[in-house]
């Protein structure tokens, strides 16, 4: 015995039944959403090199994945077009016979309850890789909005239940819902990217989506890192303009970003771990350096905890597997 007081915080944590009973913070399936690269072509599924385990799937074979992710009890999805021609202006990106719109009319008719995502962007479709129109090597920002306009609507056209604008331009959430609402489509959510950083995280998803700009970089579009407060105008702005979902990303590096977000905002957050904060925990799993099942299931909480409602993770499958093993 001691002669002096102190709490004794570790009765709580003494079985893993008492752990269990005071947890606070879950991660369940419903949290997940889980990426889907699909591409122009026959009887692809090519594995990301930078990414193990992450494939590009062409239209014949991507059936397979979308059964066994609905077999996992995963709920939702999002799809990223790779197609096979491109152009200044991204048109493919908007065809009504585009990658992207087959890939979801395929889907949506063979498992009507699956939410279909659509990332709405164009860096993939465009010859040059940037994410709008190009004058005099610039990003023109008013000019990009109307083909964003048509590429949402002609998503939900193909049966896309949620549209995701990931390009920050200026007014692009503004746009993009007057466009769907002219088009009766005054239903359909907008999931918007609402605080995008310029990271240097994302290299892997550019392997994947063939998405990396030919020339300069997104710096005059995406957010400088450095910056919080600018975070928050981002995100009032897409708000106000009718955004029905905010997306901070990345996550791992943003997890104050995130609270600040969930704290001033009252609408769901989607946590986006993307590929880099992925493909670094694969490269030390495969080299034995650590657990890879309890460092991403710690990451995922960590970002449940700091405010989000969903997680767009590229390890959405393995974690619906552990979530069932721990049953």
């Amino acid at each position: 015995m001691t002669n002096f007081d102190f709490k004794r915080h570790r009765r709580l944590r003494r079985t893993q039944g008492i752990r269990d009973m005071v947890r606070e913070t879950y991660l369940h399936k419903e949290d997940l959403i889980y990426p889907i690269f699909v591409k122009d072509g026959e009887n692809i599924k090519n594995e990301i090199a930078s990414m193990p385990g992450i494939y590009q799937w062409s239209l014949d074979r991507v059936d397979a994945e979308i059964e066994e992710v609905v077999k996992l009890g995963i709920r939702s999805i999002i799809l990223f077009g790779v197609p096979a021609e491109k152009n200044e202006i991204g048109s493919s990106a908007y065809a009504a016979e585009g990658i992207v719109q087959r890939a979801t009319r395929q889907i949506k008719k063979n498992h009507q309850e699956l939410t279909v995502i659509a990332d709405t962007c164009l860096c993939q479709f465009t010859d040059h890789g940037h994410c709008g129109v190009i004058e005099n090597g610039e990003v023109l920002n008013d000019e990009s909005l109307s083909l964003l306009v048509k590429t949402a609507v002609s998503q939900v056209e193909a049966g896309a239940d949620i549209i995701a604008p990931s390009n920050m331009m200026d007014g692009f959430v503004a746009a993009i819902r007057h466009g769907l609402d002219e088009a009766g489509y005054n239903h359909i959510p907008i999931m918007s990217y609402a605080v995008k950083y310029a990271s240097s995280f994302y290299g892997p998803f550019r392997d994947a989506a063939h998405s990396s700009p030919q020339f300069g970089d997104r710096k005059t579009y995406q957010m400088d890192p450095a910056n919080r407060v600018e975070a928050l105008r981002e995100a009032k702005s897409d708000m106000e303009e009718g955004a029905d979902f905010l997306i901070v990303k990345p996550a791992l590096s943003y997890l104050d970003i995130i609270r600040d977000v969930k704290n001033n905002f009252h609408l769901p957050v989607v946590a986006y771990n993307v590929s880099g904060e992925y493909s670094m925990i694969k490269a030390a799993s495969l080299n034995g350096w650590i657990d890879e099942k309890g460092v991403v299931m710690e990451k995922l909480v960590s970002m449940k905890r700091a405010g989000t409602d969903l997680i767009l993770t590229y390890f959405a499958k393995d974690v619906a597997r552990w979530l069932d093993e721990s049953k």
